[in-house]
């Protein structure tokens, strides 16, 4: 994974596909071939042009972690420190990236649902069909709405750079310690790619089923009913691109992606004891309702024109819908009298979310003013999102109509030769919302909760609310000497907060969504001063940062079990810091340290002082990670080790505080000429943990005290023809 030092501010222009030339005055120059083009950053200029915190999953890396812990979400938070520890289940609630919420994409193309956040966005797409990750550092709005934390941009597999045709294959494996039989699992993926003249296609499917997962003393782990779960599950996608080079400065490509990932509902959950230490575990049973699952389509187009005029024209356009069916229950929220009076109801809910929207922009050098390249564009986004009840057909939130129309401007100088650059820009949002009449669910409208009788729904007037906000970005980069390299930038990004639970909450008569509701967006402002050294064997970097939102955005668990949208100023701050070295006594021998330090504070009584911890929920544990690679020839080694360090939460209660724990992972590959062979471990000492999300949320539920999986084997063959 290389790190680099970016500012990439608000207005920059999406690439479908890397560019393969660097404006520069009026002409033309094709950059370095080790030049990296960073596509999320929505630029043509390459990395060193620009200063904000950057890592690149690279394929080989990317397929290596993804051996070891099986889903791109998984691979990123164990390869970068200030990505939270993953629930280990399919919802991604309380995940976050320098203690917000990143922004998941796939070719710059937005996964989320902000009107009604579900927390599915990590699980989108196979990565198998993934080349290379992107993660940009700190809130920003190079993609819109949602990046408080950064973006994690999953770029997808490119055209066949051959004639002909070209084949991937992957066989793989998966099990526990004594190869228990429920615990086994498997995945079968093919990928066929074809080229001629200026046509080349892709097309590919994947099919992979998950067994039960067991904990470090080999009991089943519990499975989460409400949210879904990755164990004892099925996903299978399919995948296609076509491009056309109608010139050779004009490319023409479109994508289509289909990705279903489903619980097989064979165990139930069994309480556990944590007064005892007694983790929340699984015994086989039938669930009642459909399985909870994972439904995801996109399809996209994109036009490039790399020589328009002296510069850079792209144009695309992006249509995405996505199912998320949770698990259900008997809860207090879903009953209704008038349907069954004897308050045993059973109901669960779906989020169905369906996004429209195109990006346009010019890139180019300015005539006369060496070394200035301006970007100018425009980005619209549609989204329409509702929440509803699948086993009674009622609306949970309503169907909201979400519109971003965002024009924006950027303009990166190189001064003294290329020895300063300065970057800046602004991107203009103007959002609106809009969402009908509607009634909520009876339970809101209770004259006293304990009595099902009293329900009753409350209507609703609907509304229009809207914002339009100017957010600004900037920042100098320096490089005294070759390989040596000083910034300091400051960006703001901007989300709503979760629209669709406070729509769906309404306990009160007579109310206007007008009125209601304040779509005050939550603005965050990322500041960051960072340095970064690379030549000969060392690769270093040191980036501090810091960053606030007035009126930011927390989950608050509520009484009822059902987290609640709490407007409150947020403050965070970070150090991160991480060192490689080349061996030179051991050729392709590195070692590797990365940590990350992370504070965060909020407003929690509403007294005007921050002076309250951000807990589990919203922020993550201070990290240090260590690893030993080895390449040469056909054999590749890793061994690493995560250390999730101890924490305490100051203002929260001390049964939330986290113990920390240490995990190690390996991994072995040999390439031959049938393919290669690789065999990797998941928590190589078979540690039992409690995984962080359960030890400092919702400590007093025996229900959700979850252990973290434990000794996991995989073995996988990947042949290329």
């Amino acid at each position: 994974m290389k790190r680099m030092m970016l500012l990439t501010a608000a207005g920059l222009t999406v690439a479908a596909q890397p560019a393969t030339a660097e404006t520069a005055g009026d002409e033309q120059v094709a950059p370095p071939p080790d030049t990296i083009i960073v596509t999320a950053a929505r630029t043509q200029l390459p990395a060193s042009a620009l200063p904000l915190t950057v890592d690149i999953i690279q394929a080989e890396e990317l397929d290596r972690q993804i051996a070891i812990a099986g889903s791109t979400v998984d691979a990123v938070s164990a390869l970068l420190p200030s990505f939270s520890p993953t629930r280990e289940k399919l919802s991604g609630a309380g995940e976050s990236l320098r203690g917000r919420s990143p922004l998941y994409a796939i070719n710059g193309i937005p996964q989320s649902t902000p009107v009604r956040d579900g927390s599915r966005d990590g699980y989108t797409i196979d990565p198998f069909f993934i080349d290379r990750v992107e993660v940009i550092y700190g809130s920003n709005a190079l993609q819109g709405i949602g990046a408080t934390g950064g973006v994690v941009n999953q770029v997808t597999v490119g055209a066949p750079t051959g004639e002909g045709a070209a084949a991937r294959v992957l066989l793989r494996g998966t099990a526990p310690n004594g190869l228990s039989g429920e615990a086994l699992g498997g995945k079968l993926g093919s990928l066929i790619g074809w080229r001629t003249g200026g046509l080349d296609a892709s097309i590919g499917a994947t099919f992979e089923r998950r067994g039960v997962f067991l904990d470090g003393r080999g009991q089943r782990i519990g499975v989460d009913g409400t949210q879904g779960e990755i164990q004892d599950s099925d996903s299978w996608s399919v995948f296609a691109r076509l491009g056309y080079d109608l010139s050779p400065t004009t490319r023409l490509e479109v994508l289509a992606n289909h990705f279903e990932l489903e619980g097989n509902n064979n165990y139930v959950l069994v309480p556990g004891n944590r007064a005892v230490g007694l983790p929340t575990s699984s015994r086989r049973g039938p669930t009642p309702g459909d399985p909870a699952r994972n439904n995801a389509d996109l399809l996209s187009a994109s036009l490039t024109q790399s020589d328009l005029a002296g510069g850079v024209f792209q144009l695309q356009g992006f249509y995405s819908r996505t199912l998320d069916i949770f698990g259900g229950g008997i809860f207090s929220t879903f009953q209704d009298p008038a349907i069954d009076p004897t308050g045993q109801l059973f109901d669960q809910s779906a989020n169905k979310s369906r996004k429209l929207g195109g990006k346009v922009s010019y890139e180019r050098a300015i005539p006369g003013l060496d070394g200035l390249v301006v970007t100018g564009g425009f980005d619209a986004l549609f989204d329409r999102t509702e929440q509803f009840l699948v086993q009674t057909g009622r609306a949970w939130v309503p169907q909201t109509d979400f519109r971003s129309l965002a024009p924006f401007v950027q303009g990166n100088l190189a001064i003294a030769g290329g020895l300063v650059r300065l970057a800046g820009g602004v991107r203009y949002e103007n959002v609106r919302l809009n969402v009908e009449d509607y009634d909520t669910l009876a339970f809101y409208g209770a004259s006293d909760p304990r009595n099902v009788a009293t329900y009753r729904p409350l209507r609703v007037a609907g509304g229009s609310p809207a914002f339009s906000r100017l957010l600004p970005n900037g920042g100098v980069i320096v490089e005294p000497m070759e390989g040596l390299r000083a910034y300091a930038s400051y960006a703001e990004g901007f989300t709503i907060a979760d629209v669709g639970r406070i729509l769906r909450g309404i306990t009160e008569p007579n109310i206007d969504v007008d009125t209601f509701l304040s779509l005050e967006p939550v603005i965050s402002n990322n500041r960051e001063l960072g340095l970064e050294f690379d030549r000969g064997i060392l690769d270093a970097s040191l980036t501090y940062f810091w960053s606030s939102s007035d009126l930011g955005s927390l989950l608050v668990l509520g009484a009822d079990g059902i987290f609640s949208v709490a407007r409150q100023p947020i403050e965070v701050e970070g150090l991160e810091g991480s060192v490689a070295v080349e061996m030179p006594f051991a050729p392709g021998l590195v070692l590797s340290a990365a940590y990350a330090d992370l504070r965060g504070r909020t407003d929690g009584n509403n007294d005007g002082r921050v002076d309250v911890d951000l807990d589990g929920a919203n922020i993550s544990p201070d990290r240090l990670n260590v690893a030993l690679d080895y390449s040469s020839g056909p054999v590749t080694l890793r061994l690493a080790s995560r250390s999730y360090l101890s924490r305490s939460f100051t203002g929260q209660p001390p049964a939330a505080d986290f113990a920390g724990y240490t995990l190690f992972d390996a991994y072995v590959a040999y390439r031959t000429l049938l393919g290669e062979f690789s065999l990797a471990a998941q928590n190589l000492t078979d540690k039992f943990y409690i995984t962080y999300d359960s030890d400092t949320v919702r400590v007093t539920d025996n229900n959700r005290f979850f252990a973290g999986r434990g000794r996991t084997v995989t073995v996988s063959w990947q042949g290329q023809f």
